[in-house]
């Protein structure tokens, strides 16, 4: 099943883009669902219809799905969340209290994008278009796989051995936290499982891919410049930019000279920027896009000679480790990164990048274990690190 997933700044069209993408798709013969993850849903916006938490056939060969996240949470969260629940009213915290705190902070995002990897297991569509949150809450989700993976690899058997050592005093004494029982941390990792499926299709450049929307001004741009190194930095694939709502050539008013020339401007930093990936734009339309003849014509402007607005636009590795002299050099595609915000350590065969505030862990091949972190360097859109065997440290 081919994958889009579009992000952006709120309010710069994503969702318009992504329904648009749908149903030029659709107008080519395939069965696309289009299926929002931002709690701010505005599909039925978009549609001008509602849209509900199952699949509703909006157009021929189109369905579109705004989340409700309740049978989600009861398949992955549920055993999670009663101990977590439990904890907190040990605490003092009341019994609603306690429940609404279980549920933490992102998880409506998260269970929406659990269910791209249920939409694939059920293989009913030719495309699937994740109508996504703004960027900043999309990067948390997609690296999340690296972080909790660390966790569970590492912590959690550990954690596990001691609860079953400590659980028979913790039930005498109750003076000590309820500790939680094996079938928490059996779900801790099925929940991690899961997470890393997802990781797993969105990370598949031969049939999933990230598109970036944007309209044409500063701060827009900034979060996409970020957006598009840290996605490089966790292997997901970006396959092109959306520049939307630029203004038409036929606005000829002096009013809007200005901005104009402004756009103009930051049309070359975007493609300074983004290159080689494709740049696909669309302008400000004189009414507002929603509804299937205005999504038509928003698709008409965006993919233009893109005859199938499915096709993979762009391909490219994150990394990749190459033969250098009497070592090795991990070379890493991480466009717009700059060589003082890079920091790197290696243990043994893990090697992690942060760039920021964010970290990628990447596990070497045993080979290259016993090898050290000798230096880094950034050649144009790479990072090059260089792993020798004489003891030196970056």
């Amino acid at each position: 099943m081919r994958t889009i997933l579009y992000t952006g700044k709120g309010g710069v069209g994503k969702t318009s883009v992504a329904a648009a993408t749908a149903l030029r798709a659709a107008r080519q013969g395939r069965r696309v669902l289009v299926m929002s993850t931002d709690p701010a849903h505005s599909l039925s916006d978009a549609f001008d219809e509602r849209v509900g938490p199952e699949p509703k056939e909006m157009a021929p060969g189109v369905w579109a799905q705004e989340m409700d996240h309740g049978r989600l949470v009861e398949e992955h969260w549920a055993e999670i969340r009663e101990y977590i629940t439990t904890l907190f009213e040990w605490q003092g915290a009341e019994e609603l209290a306690a429940e609404e705190l279980a549920m933490l902070p992102g998880m409506d995002e998260l269970f929406g994008l659990l269910m791209v990897r249920q939409h694939h297991r059920e293989g009913r569509y030719d495309a699937l278009i994740v109508d996504a949150a703004p960027t900043g809450e999309t990067l948390k989700l997609l690296s999340l796989p690296d972080h909790v993976g660390w966790y569970v690899d590492r912590i959690l058997p550990i954690e596990r051995r001691a609860a079953s050592l400590v659980r028979p005093l913790a039930r005498r004494a109750r003076s000590l936290p309820p500790v939680p029982e094996d079938s928490f941390f059996g779900a801790l990792r099925r929940f991690y499982e899961a997470v890393a499926g997802v990781e797993e299709i969105l990370t598949d450049r031969r049939n999933a891919s990230v598109r970036l929307v944007v309209n044409a001004e500063k701060m827009v741009i900034a979060e996409a410049r970020r957006a598009y190194t840290y996605l490089n930095l966790y292997d997901y694939g970006v396959d092109a930019v959306v520049v939307n709502r630029l203004l038409p050539g036929t606005v000829t008013d002096p009013y809007f000279a200005a901005w104009r020339e402004a756009q103009e401007r930051h049309m070359r930093t975007i493609r300074e920027s983004f290159s080689p990936l494709p740049i696909l734009t669309a302008r400000l339309f004189e009414r507002e896009m929603y509804g299937e003849e205005a999504l038509l014509a928003l698709a008409e402007d965006v993919f233009g000679d893109v005859q199938d607005p499915l096709r993979v636009l762009f391909t490219g590795a994150s990394h990749r480790i190459v033969k250098n002299g009497g070592g090795y050099e991990v070379v890493l595609n991480l466009p717009l990164a700059e060589r003082g915000e890079i920091e790197l350590s290696k243990r043994g065969a893990e090697l992690l990048v942060r760039i920021g505030a964010r970290r990628r862990s990447i596990l070497l091949p045993d080979s290259l274990a016993p090898l050290s972190a000798a230096g880094a360097r950034v050649e144009g859109e790479t990072l090059r690190i260089r792993l020798e065997g004489d003891g030196r440290r970056a």
